[in-house]
């Protein structure tokens, strides 16, 4: 069992993400991480879902997908094809000079922002994979964690390819939608 990236093209409209979550909970699969957002078309939004599992689950999450109407398209993207990111906002106890400094000098070293500044605390924003905002958790961890939060993975092909229509062939698109 191993993570997969699943990226999806789907209309704009109130119900998609419930419709999709449905079809996950139907096939008794979990979904790790979700993140959706507009893409820059604003009747399309783009839906990218990690989920653990084997080939052969993925391949029947994908093709249950595709009948699904509000969907463009979908596909499994390749992890070393790949760039994932997310993001993490983090609010770290710093009553101290010297622990403010030491924290500062952490987020310097994984590139991170510090985006809110106080007496006894500091917010920062980091952007990365999961494992970089792991290990800058792992560290900031002994100052004391006020809060956190994270979004879900995003991902897009490296390279011109995109998951648009008109690199792929035209056959596999709407596979499905008419036959229900």
């Amino acid at each position: 069992m191993q993570h997969h990236t699943i990226s999806a093209l789907v209309e704009n409209s109130a119900g998609v993400l419930s419709q999709v979550s449905r079809l996950f909970s139907r096939k008794g699969y979990n979904i790790e991480s979700l993140a959706v957002g507009v893409t820059n078309d604003p009747t399309v939004s783009r839906m990218t879902i990690i989920m653990v599992g084997d080939d052969l689950m993925v391949k029947q999450m994908i093709s249950q997908f595709r009948k699904l109407r509000p969907v463009i398209f979908v596909q499994k993207l390749d992890s070393e094809q790949a760039v994932h990111r997310e993001l993490l906002l983090i609010k770290v106890r710093a009553e101290m000079r010297d622990t403010r400094d030491e924290i500062i000098q952490i987020s310097n070293i994984f590139r991170a922002n510090i985006i809110d500044v106080s007496r006894s605390a500091l917010t920062i924003s980091n952007t990365g994979d999961t494992e970089k905002n792991d290990a800058l958790l792992k560290l900031l961890e002994e100052f004391g964690i006020l809060e956190m939060a994270r979004t879900g993975t995003i991902a897009l092909e490296r390279g011109v390819y995109t998951i648009h229509e008109d690199n792929k062939e035209k056959g596999e698109f709407n596979y499905g939608k008419n036959v229900l």
